[in-house]
């Protein structure tokens, strides 16, 4: 009798120990799938527009791309993204974050300041806006794999797509995306990044370098009052209450072939040359190049071509010989200051 009481008392306390196991397991399961959903949520918000395939490298690279699907229909199911389904390319799912997902996620220190898109009302309006919304979250993607590649540090929430940089008037300059990258060396990097798909005129295109110069520019009018005021009157351009150093531009060109780059290239070349954008090219690097040879060879090779100089080939995070002949190189500073920055 007292062999079996103590038999019954051991195998009682191994059933506990292992009912307590799994309960940690699964809490700790649970956790790890909270954690995956809501970077999730973070991504497509941010990015606008994913594809499943997207979504998965960006965020959950290392396990099978079935783990990305369910997690998007957890998502939809509880109403933070909605989906619209290409008809061509084998039927492409492509998500975007709902109005009550935008408002959970800006809620969230990883996207504290974070301007919610234009909400696209239903999958008709996703439709329309895919094709470029598509291209700009692939180029984002290139850079956060390529910087896995390389040791470096972009994760998928350092691609900002549509940030919003005021000059006056009601007039602003809103690249596609910024990128923030800090190298392995320590150096951090910024740069704004415009995706062309030849749905403008090359014109148009080359009107961008002359923005970018006003921005690089643009010192705020004080308002009416304070100009009289010690101290009140700002001397410094705008764009250094958010970046220590105006970030570099990048033109990724795509929809064209190869004499269609040439081409726009030629027309960057041409603005370069305006009197009126000499500030921002002694200062910072204007890079271009075509999107099938950022595909192929990765955003660090030197695929890259100057605007004041497109023979020239240098990656991204290069600065062309001719600026460093110049000038002193600028060194990047290892310590950015805050972002989005603090009111």
């Amino acid at each position: 009798m007292v062999v079996g009481a103590g038999c019954c008392c051991g195998c009682s306390g191994r059933r506990k120990g292992r009912r307590l196991v799994r309960e940690v397991v699964g809490v700790a399961l649970n956790l790890e799938a909270a954690v995956g959903d809501r970077l999730a949520l973070a991504v497509v918000a941010q990015y606008r527009l994913v594809t499943t395939e997207q979504l998965h490298l960006l965020t959950a690279a290392g396990v099978r791309v079935e783990q990305t699907r369910r997690r998007l229909m957890k998502l939809r199911e509880e109403g933070l993204v909605e989906r619209v389904t290409l008809p061509q390319a084998g039927r492409r799912r492509v998500w975007f974050a709902t109005a009550y997902g935008v408002q959970v996620a800006s809620e969230w220190p990883e996207l504290r300041g974070f301007a919610a898109p234009r909400l696209i009302a239903d999958p008709t309006a996703a439709r329309l806006r895919v094709a470029h919304a598509l291209a700009v979250s692939e180029v984002g993607l290139s850079f956060v794999q390529d910087a896995r590649a390389r040791g470096d540090i972009c994760q998928p929430l350092d691609w900002i797509p549509e940030v919003h940089h005021p000059l006056g008037g009601g007039e602003a300059v809103i690249p596609d995306a910024v990128l923030f990258y800090r190298a392995c060396s320590g150096s951090m990097l910024r740069a704004f990044v415009e995706v062309d798909r030849a749905t403008m005129g090359p014109e148009r295109l080359a009107a961008k370098v002359t923005a970018y110069a006003r921005l690089h520019a643009y010192i705020p009018m004080a308002p009416p009052g304070r100009r009289r005021q010690a101290g009140g009157v700002q001397t410094e351009p705008d764009w250094r209450h958010r970046y220590p150093l105006f970030p570099r531009l990048l033109f990724v060109l795509d929809g064209i072939g190869a004499a269609g780059v040439d081409h726009r290239i030629s027309a960057l070349n041409a603005a370069a040359h305006e009197l009126e954008v000499g500030g921002l090219l002694r200062e910072v690097p204007v890079l271009a190049v075509s999107m099938a040879d950022l595909l192929q060879r990765g955003p660090s090779a030197p695929v890259w071509r100057p605007v004041q100089d497109p023979a020239q080939r240098v990656g991204w995070m290069s600065r062309p010989v001719r600026h460093a002949a110049a000038q002193p190189v600028v060194q990047e500073p290892t310590t950015p200051r805050p972002w989005p920055p603090q009111a």
